[in-house]
């Protein structure tokens, strides 16, 4: 009796454990669901709008070829086999396994590869320089996507009618003015829409694809290879140039890698393989059925899908496709100079969070209404989409052949662990590496046609970069000279007592000495409030910081402490906020009562001072009067700041 009822709560117990996992499981699928649609969303927009334009750079732009049977088979075949090779087993399946922590991108690949104190002309100081410049080109092509992508939407007026062309420049720029606007009060809403409007933007391609292709079904057999060697073997050294025209249906791939940690490495595959790439693919095989079966008179194959009234409502939703992608691409922007900031590699900028919930959600002011006069400036100068195409395809180029040599160095570091092998990684990555130098050196091409744009660009943020982070270094040296040991400043204050009065004093210091301003401020003031904090922030490599492992406290005397508050890479600092958890450590200090101490220094270039050529001094004295100042950065309440002043030659 007895043993038959143990066996039965058993199976009862057994049957609430089986349904909890269920439930549990039930839960994680939803939740997979629901960042998968917000990755579709915020992903997936710039490479989801290339089907605009990217078919028809190749038979109508700067280098284009004739519309044979011929040529549209093999540009068919090698947009297909493009985005199988460089984006499904490139990034989704090979570099996506290259997390920092759950963070994607080229910083990750740099915090993995750890090259930031390296020593200058040694191998990881080089591999420094390379990522610095592979993001520089990529702040270049975040310039152009929103001029692009919203200008080649725009262009579909004109195969209506010819009279509406004079309005696509006016319409393009109060779009682009509008959208930069409206930065300011956040994408949080707005977002939620992004991914059920760009759902249906990849239902609706793939619907016009698998139309297109009813005209010529024959143009499904281009899946085989043969056709592109095919093309190049008929085609030569013109087909190799129209590489930078098929370059353009991978722009995004980037980008998925860059925003994996928002969502989840799961989600971005799931909707990869399951929406964007067949979604993609259709729309393609779509328009180059069209141009075999009968030829277009407008150079837009991609509007010729949509015929009579459907024309007006596809350009209206191409529209509204290209300013979501325009708007992952800007706060993308924000994003990543956020994170160079913290990395110190760019001066302070200012930072509105716009979510209360999500630290992802930020503005930059001067970030943003810089990157909207470059963009509108791009739209005036260049005057269509296909001037632009050119500059935008060597700086996506760049940065997917920059990100190939990181990957490869990572790999090498990982041999031996969880899917990392030599026996697949070198024959995989020497593949990618001839695949996107190839379609590096068609972009070079695009130089004299446009693609001069993006490459000074770059080097001009390359050059503040490394200036920047330069400068900040010979700086740091220069007041070490001024600097003393905390073991100094405790006998100074054994010998020379000053007078104390009630609160707590903060002094920001970088290294684990008594910053030069604090002796400065003893030797002229003689006094010093009852308790004094000396605090160090660092950025640690990883994206994010647990709550736990915030502060560290070191004991320096009875009324002096230092205390090290550790900050992620893509966390905000705030100093106030992280002193509130100093009750934990002991310190029993009163927030209310705290005094907060600065150094502020007035650069003086000299020629005679080495480290640098005299025009990087000016340029690092210049950013740095202009910077974000450290009251604001860290959040501290300037009625409780005091500014330690001093000049210094450098």
């Amino acid at each position: 009796m007895s043993d038959g009822a143990s066996s039965a709560d058993g199976a009862v117990d057994r049957g609430k454990t089986g349904g909890a996992e269920e439930a549990e499981k039930g839960g994680r699928d939803k939740r997979t669901l629901t960042l998968a649609l917000a990755a579709l969303g915020v992903v997936y927009g710039d490479i989801g709008t290339s089907p605009m334009y990217a078919l028809r750079e190749a038979f109508y732009g700067i280098h284009h070829i004739p519309d044979t049977a011929l040529n549209v088979y093999g540009i068919v075949s090698l947009i297909f086999w493009s985005l199988i090779l460089l984006i499904t087993i490139k990034y989704v399946l090979v570099v996506m396994r290259a997390d920092n922590k759950g963070e994607g991108g080229t910083v990750a690949l740099l915090a993995l590869l750890n090259p930031w104190r390296a020593r200058a002309g040694s191998s990881s100081y080089v591999l420094l320089l390379l990522g610095l410049f592979g993001s520089a080109m990529l702040y270049a092509g975040c310039t152009i996507t929103p001029a692009l992508t919203v200008m080649s939407a725009v262009e579909g007026l004109s195969v209506a009618t010819s009279a509406l062309t004079p309005y696509v420049v006016p319409v393009t720029l109060g779009i682009l003015v509008g959208l930069f606007v409206i930065q300011k009060h956040g994408t949080e809403q707005i977002g939620k829409l992004f991914g059920p409007v760009l759902g249906a933007w990849f239902l609706f391609i793939a619907v016009l694809g698998i139309i297109g292709i009813t005209h010529e079904p024959r143009i499904l057999l281009a899946v085989n290879p043969w056709y592109a060697f095919e093309f190049f073997a008929h085609n030569g050294f013109a087909g190799f140039l129209v590489l930078s025209a098929v370059f353009l249906c991978m722009t995004g791939g980037e980008a998925m890698y860059a925003d994996m940690g928002h969502f989840g490495l799961k989600p971005v595959r799931l909707v990869w393989f399951w929406v964007v790439l067949p979604a993609v693919v259709l729309n393609y095989f779509g328009q180059g059925a069209l141009m075999l079966a009968r030829p277009t008179t407008t150079g837009q194959p991609f509007f010729d899908l949509a015929s009579g009234w459907a024309l007006y409502p596809l350009v209206g939703f191409a529209t509204v496709a290209a300013v979501i992608a325009s708007q992952a691409v800007i706060s993308g922007t924000f994003s990543m100079t956020r994170q160079f900031v913290q990395l110190g590699q760019l001066p302070l900028f200012r930072v509105i969070q716009t979510s209360p919930d999500e630290r992802g959600q930020i503005y930059m002011p001067g970030v943003n209404w810089l990157l909207m006069l470059v963009t509108l400036a791009l739209v005036v100068g260049f005057g269509g989409s296909s001037a632009l195409a050119g500059a935008y395809g060597i700086s996506v180029a760049t940065t997917m052949w920059v990100t190939t040599i990181l990957i490869f160095f990572v790999a090498l570091r990982r041999l031996g662990g969880v899917n990392w092998s030599l026996y697949w990684v070198v024959p995989v990555m020497l593949v990618l590496f001839i695949a996107d130098t190839a379609f590096f050196g068609a972009n070079l091409f695009e130089l004299a046609t446009g693609g001069w744009f993006p490459v000074v660009v770059a080097m001009l943020i390359f050059v503040v970069m490394t200036t920047w982070a330069r400068g900040r270094m010979l700086l740091r040296q220069q007041l070490s000279f001024e600097a003393q040991s905390l073991e100094m400043l405790k006998k100074r204050l054994e010998q020379d007592p000053p007078y104390r009065i009630p609160g707590t004093a903060v002094f920001l210091t970088g290294e684990d000495t008594a910053p030069a301003y604090l002796m400065r401020h003893l030797d002229r003031h003689h006094v010093l409030q009852e308790r004094v904090l000396l605090v160090t922030v660092e950025i640690s490599d990883v994206p994010r910081v647990p709550t736990a492992d915030r502060m560290t406290l070191i004991g320096v005397c009875r009324t002096i402490d230092r205390i090290v508050v550790r900050y992620g890479f893509m966390q905000q600092p705030n100093l106030p906020v992280a002193l509130r958890l100093a009750d934990r450590l002991g310190l029993g200090i009163d927030p209310g009562n705290i005094t907060y101490y600065t150094g502020r220094e007035t650069l003086v270039p000299d020629a005679e001072i080495p480290g640098m050529a005299l025009w990087r001094d000016r340029l690092f004295s210049f950013l740095s009067r202009n910077a974000r100042t450290v009251t604001s950065y860290y959040g501290l309440p300037p009625e409780d700041v005091v500014e330690l002043g001093s000049q210094i030659r450098i």
